[in-house]
């Protein structure tokens, strides 16, 4: 049998001092662990996994960093070291090349950062997760172990509790794989990942059909006219919701408290039979003043306050949401969201802005990104978000 070609590659990283690092919580934010391993030369020298009470993915990633750092100190000396994590905003904010911003990332950062002072070069290197899966299974190891009534710290070491770990990290997926069923399938979007990562939650992001607004191209926001469906919107969401059906359908239903997407989230309700639940977070922006009236006419008549606002998501239209503000509470829906219907699968009716905003949040991008993507009338966004906090967009913009 050939070795995988990234086996050399892997192996030639590894000399030297390693340090593997990953955390992350059940919940984002609930009960949180790290994980931090220690190698020289492919050998393992030290590793723990410990959990941390409650913390977001992010604070417990930190905690990762500072625990693989700790065991560097102690056994690597002022030795070259590499780093190695699957989480981009740790590796690049360490590194130097993003600000830190949060508050809980700073005292987190600084106390990395001395430990840092304490040792040899340190190079920083973001693997994929498929490759940190060690430091994972120590978080995860150290979570089971304290629901188990056992003590929350853990080691490879310690015969007490042992963790089971493989020799090294597993191949990447193969890039092709066999078509599925997906109607016969109830966790579609399960990927590669597999179920041994937890049951993901599958937001399916459903915009409304169109109205009279939507065909005459007029701004249509929270807080202004709130048209209904026409019959073409209506026959748009019947198609939508058998698309759904045909490929599993879903466990719940959840719409913004306009009109149109009450309208459109009956159309999935009577198809799969399940009650339509509302979220506020999930309304389209408040467009104030230029509700009603097409971009044209704003052009003509709010000049300048057009441009302000096409410069910066900050500013709002004349009466109006910006799309900072439609940020946040977007992101406290799709939180409540996952709290609530963890390992689910929930069709969600919404809007221009917040799905593309939802979209937004699972790519990490800035904000400058929802000014360069469409979504069709009737169109399905698919994202999955697993319990450690990572997304997948599985598809974007999908008209049936």
């Amino acid at each position: 049998m050939q070795p995988h070609p990234g086996a050399h590659l892997r192996a030639q990283r590894l000399m030297g001092w390693v340090a593997e690092a990953d955390g992350g919580s059940r919940g984002n934010p609930g009960p949180a662990a790290y994980g931090s391993a220690l190698l020289k030369d492919g050998a393992l020298v030290a590793d723990r996994g410990e959990t941390i009470g409650v913390a977001t993915n992010n604070v417990a990633e930190y905690r990762g960093l500072i625990g693989a750092l700790e065991l560097a100190r102690e056994h690597a000396g002022g030795e070259p070291l590499e780093v190695r994590m699957d989480s981009k905003l740790v590796i690049e904010q360490m590194a130097g090349r993003w600000k830190i911003k949060h508050p809980d990332m700073k005292p987190l950062a600084i106390r990395a950062q001395a430990i840092v002072r304490d040792l040899g070069p340190v190079t920083w290197t973001w693997v994929p997760r498929a490759q940190n899966a060690r430091a994972d299974a120590l978080a995860n190891a150290a979570l089971d172990a304290q629901k188990a009534g056992r003590s929350g710290l853990v080691s490879s070491f310690d015969s007490t509790q042992p963790v089971q770990l493989a020799d090294e990290p597993p191949e990447p997926p193969a890039l092709f794989t066999e078509p599925r069923d997906e109607a016969k399938d109830k966790k579609p979007a399960l990927g590669w990942r597999g179920s041994m990562h937890g049951d993901p939650t599958t937001v399916i992001l459903l915009r409304h059909g169109v109205t009279a607004h939507t065909q005459r191209k007029l701004f249509s926001g929270t807080g202004g006219e709130d048209p209904p469906l026409v019959d073409e919107g209506v026959e748009q969401a019947r198609h939508a919701a058998a698309w759904i059906a045909e490929r599993g359908g879903a466990d719940a239903i959840v719409s913004s408290p306009l009109q149109r997407t009450r309208q459109t989230a009956a159309q999935v309700a009577e198809r799969l039979g399940l009650p339509v639940e509302i979220e506020e977070g999930f309304a389209e922006a408040g467009f104030g003043e230029w509700d009603g009236f097409s971009f044209g006419d704003i052009m003509k008549r709010w000049p300048k306050e057009l441009d302000s606002w096409l410069s910066s998501t900050a500013v709002p239209p004349p009466g109006g949401e910006s799309f900072d503000a439609v940020a946040t509470r977007v992101e406290a829906a799709r939180d409540r969201l996952l709290q609530r219907h963890a390992g689910r699968t929930v069709v969600v009716a919404s809007h221009v802005t917040p799905i593309k905003l939802m979209v937004r949040l699972a790519l990490g991008s800035d904000m400058g990104v929802i000014h360069r993507m469409e979504l069709a009338p009737a169109s399905i966004t698919t994202i999955t978000w697993w319990p450690d906090g990572t997304p997948s967009l599985r598809n974007f913009s999908a008209t049936p």
